[in-house]
């Protein structure tokens, strides 16, 4: 079940599109309607049915900068929870399209791992660039599953200095 590079540009996009879902959700139904898609998403391409996820969030800090649980997860992109009260919903923020960039890519068999920076342009037309890290692995019945999501700004360096 050795892992392609297509599959982790389809991995990618379906994550893209999985945040534009959740925010459309939020948009139309609430928030109860976001979790909903935002569980589902969970569900179906990350691994948490395979024991903890390695996922550091952007916008995470403190004693809740790491999210290895399907609910802190959650919390991260829909917000509006009381065990993460600083979790504003990343998800929710009106997302309307998603672009990767790849910088590197590493793949030896059922493992791989993906670097390289993610645009979100939401519905203003703002355009927000992240730095990624995504693991994955296949699961038993061959789904690629991500076991390793680092994100975080890239770095702006003090004005003066070079």
């Amino acid at each position: 079940m050795t892992i392609t590079e297509e599959e982790i540009h389809q991995a990618l996009a379906t994550w893209g599109n999985g945040k534009i879902a959740i925010s459309k959700a939020f948009e139309d139904g609430g928030i109860e309607a976001a979790r909903k898609v935002a569980s589902a998403n969970l569900d179906s391409y990350y691994g948490y049915n395979l024991g903890p996820v390695l996922f550091k969030p952007t916008m995470a800090s403190g004693e809740q900068t790491f999210r290895p649980t399907k609910p802190g997860a959650l919390a991260y992109f829909c917000g509006h929870s009381d065990e993460y009260p600083l979790d504003n919903g990343f998800a929710i923020m009106g997302w309307r399209a998603c672009e990767h960039v790849t910088s590197a890519m590493f793949i030896q068999g059922d493992i791989a791992m993906w670097m390289g920076w993610i645009r979100l342009t939401n519905k203003d037309g703002s355009v927000t660039t992240v730095d990624k890290s995504f693991g994955y692995k296949k699961d038993e019945t061959g789904t690629l599953r991500i076991v390793l999501h680092h994100s975080s700004l890239p770095y702006q360096p003090p004005v003066g200095t070079s």
